[in-house]
């Protein structure tokens, strides 16, 4: 995939441009079925596929007092863009000319002189210029104006999965509850209300080792912490877990337990994403080695234990069952 980080330096085509605009934050199912139809027309076509999103984030520019963790910061939401097969992604910065530009400017000034699109793809909810102030239909919705300028527009319904509709905001909503998979859904929700689901993948966050932690050339201990991590991570408690360490076809991935949350039993301000590495044999780690976390399934809630003793036994108990969970997966793998 071709990633554009300027709208100065995006090539001229000579071919159809099909595109599709959006934050894209998760790259959700309802994401992905819109870029399928995207390349899909895109190949039809005989053009390229194009995917149109902002950095920073818009809502952290027009809300910059509300806090908006993102499911997938931008390099990450990158390289799932890349996975879906797209030909190339347009970052625009999310500038103040921007936000205070008209729908019809931006339909004319950016889609059709600079990136010269032939058809744009869109949700139906999809609304933008200055203060979202047009939607896909009316007057002054991308429809008419696509018309006006002379290219098309495509309009999709939300995609459902068994009555609930897929949006980001959702998606964030349970990853916050730590609703993260089938097992850990609220009781009261639907059977298919939690993350992965909507995601059509488990959530995973993408950080280092916490700095000062004494690594060294090999690292000898089976528990690893992260660092600071200011994007959105799932309720405190225990879950079970992969841990990749490295990149590219060096990186390798280890089963673990990961507590996230303030540790209660050993005091305040002491929070702290940690996770203990179940198939363990000492590994190159430095302050700067990628670390890509899975969380598959919440084990439970955090909660203080009167006791380090207990907290010892709470633990071991963590680790049986995902080790029994692991278990389980390879012989359904190995039953596929």
């Amino acid at each position: 995939m071709n990633i554009h980080t300027q709208l100065a330096a995006y090539p001229i085509p000579h071919t159809p441009v099909v595109a599709t605009i959006g934050n894209f934050d998760g790259v959700h199912l309802g994401h992905q079925s819109v870029i399928a139809e995207v390349i899909d027309r895109a190949r039809f076509l005989g053009g390229q596929s194009l995917a149109i999103t902002f950095d920073p984030h818009p809502a952290r520019v027009l809300r910059p007092d509300q806090p908006h963790p993102l499911i997938t910061p931008l390099p990450q939401k990158l390289e799932l863009l890349a996975a879906t097969g797209i030909d190339a992604t347009l970052v625009l910065p999310f500038t103040d000319e921007l936000r205070h530009m008209s729908s019809h400017d931006f339909a004319r000034d950016i889609l059709l002189n600079a990136i010269r699109v032939t058809e744009v793809h869109e949700g139906e909810n999809f609304r933008f210029g200055y203060q979202a102030e047009a939607g896909m239909d009316g007057p002054n919705g991308l429809a008419s104006i696509g018309q006006a300028l002379g290219f098309g527009v495509a309009v999709y319904a939300p995609r459902i999965v068994r009555g609930a509709p897929v949006s980001s905001s959702r998606i964030r909503s349970l990853i916050a509850a730590g609703a993260l998979s089938n097992d850990s859904a609220p009781s009261h929700d639907s059977a298919l209300s939690h993350a992965r689901a909507l995601l059509g993948r488990p959530f995973a966050i993408e950080s280092t080792p916490a700095p000062g932690r004494g690594y060294g050339a090999k690292y000898a201990v089976p528990t690893i912490n992260l660092a600071p991590y200011p994007e959105l991570l799932p309720a405190h408690g225990v879950y079970i877990t992969t841990l990749t360490v490295g990149a590219g076809p060096a990186a390798e991935t280890f089963e673990s337990v990961t507590n996230v949350g303030n540790r209660p039993t050993f005091g305040s301000d002491s929070f702290a994403v940690e996770s203990h590495i179940l198939n363990f044999h000492p590994i190159e780690l430095t302050e700067r080695t990628p670390l890509r976390l899975t969380f598959l399934r919440r084990l439970r809630d955090e909660r203080p234990f009167p006791t380090v003793q207990g907290l010892r036994d709470q633990i071991a108990r963590d680790i049986t069952r995902s080790r029994r969970y692991f278990t389980l997966c390879h012989l359904l793998t190995a039953h596929s």
